[in-house]
C-alpha cells in the first residue's frame, strides 16, 4: 500500500513547452510569473520555459514557483539547421548549437532532454524528414495541442515514435495562457528537473489529450496573427503605410 501511494503522489503533470514576454522572436503577452499563476491553477507540477533562441535563467523564478507548487526546468527552443527542437535541462552550451553535428556533442558531454516540437506539422522550422535522420538524437517526440477533431498533424509523430520506440510527450506550445491545459503530459518522477527528464526519456509519461474546438484554434491564432501584425506595424510604420498606399 505504501508503494502504491508514493506512485500515485509521483505522478506530476507537466507542459514542456512554454514561451513567455521575454521571447526575443515572438511577441507574448504574459509573464513568467502569469504563466505559473495560471498553471498552478490547472494543476501543474513543472513547467519548462523554452524561449526561441535563448534559455531564460529560471532561477529568480524558482522559489515564486515553489510557492505555487511547481518546479522550473529550464531550456530553449533552438533552431537547429533552420528547425526547431526543444533543449531541456541543459547546464551549458544549449545557446552555442547551430547544427545536428553540434547536439550530438552536447548530448555526449552532459545529460539533458531533447524533443522534437510539432515535427511533422506544414511549416517549414517543423523537422519532418530530417527526424529520420537523426532520430537517435532525440529522446521524445511532441505531440502538439493545436489539432481538432478532423485535422491533427500529430498523428504521423505518434506513428514515427511508435516505430522507433521513442516515448510522446503532450505539450501546448504555450504562446497565449488561454492554450494552457488542453494538452500535457503525467509523468512518473519526484518533483526536481533531473528526475522528471530521466523519467521521459526513460518513458515513464503518458499524454493526456483533447482535441480543440474550430473556434478555439481561430481564437488563438487570430490573437496570435493581429499581436505580430501590431508588432510589425509598430517597428516599421513606412512599410505598414506603403502596404495601403502605392504611392510610397
Amino acid at each position: 500500500m505504501a508503494w502504491i501511494l508514493k506512485s500515485i503522489f509521483r505522478m506530476l503533470k507537466v507542459e514542456l513547452h512554454t514561451h513567455t514576454a521575454d521571447d526575443p522572436v515572438d511577441r507574448i503577452p504574459h509573464t513568467l510569473t502569469q504563466l505559473i499563476d495560471r498553471a498552478a491553477a490547472l494543476g501543474y507540477h513543472a513547467l519548462a520555459v523554452t524561449l526561441h533562441e535563448r534559455q531564460l535563467d529560471v532561477r529568480p523564478f524558482a522559489r515564486y514557483a515553489a510557492d505555487r507548487g511547481i518546479v522550473l526546468i529550464p531550456g530553449m527552443e533552438r533552431s537547429i539547421e533552420g528547425c526547431h527542437t526543444l533543449l531541456l535541462n541543459f547546464r551549458s552550451g544549449a545557446q552555442d548549437v547551430r547544427t545536428f553535428d553540434d547536439l550530438a556533442r552536447l548530448k555526449q558531454r552532459q545529460p539533458g532532454l531533447i524533443v522534437a516540437p510539432h515535427p511533422f506539422f506544414p511549416g517549414t522550422t517543423c523537422l519532418g524528414h530530417r527526424l529520420d535522420r537523426h532520430a537517435s538524437l532525440f529522446d521524445a517526440v511532441e505531440r502538439n495541442a493545436m489539432f481538432t477533431a478532423s485535422l491533427d498533424f500529430n498523428r504521423r509523430a505518434e506513428q514515427w515514435a511508435a516505430e522507433h520506440g521513442k516515448p510522446m510527450v503532450g505539450n501546448c506550445d504555450v504562446h497565449r495562457l488561454r492554450q494552457l491545459g488542453t494538452t500535457y503530459s503525467i509523468v512518473d518522477a519526484e518533483p526536481d528537473p533531473d528526475s522528471i527528464c530521466a523519467a521521459i526519456a526513460a518513458g515513464r509519461v503518458r499524454v493526456e489529450s483533447r482535441p480543440l474546438t474550430w473556434s478555439e484554434v481561430t481564437r488563438t491564432l487570430g490573437a496570435m496573427f493581429m499581436s505580430d501584425a501590431v508588432s510589425w506595424c509598430k517597428a516599421s510604420p513606412l512599410r505598414a503605410r506603403s502596404r495601403l498606399d502605392p504611392a510610397l
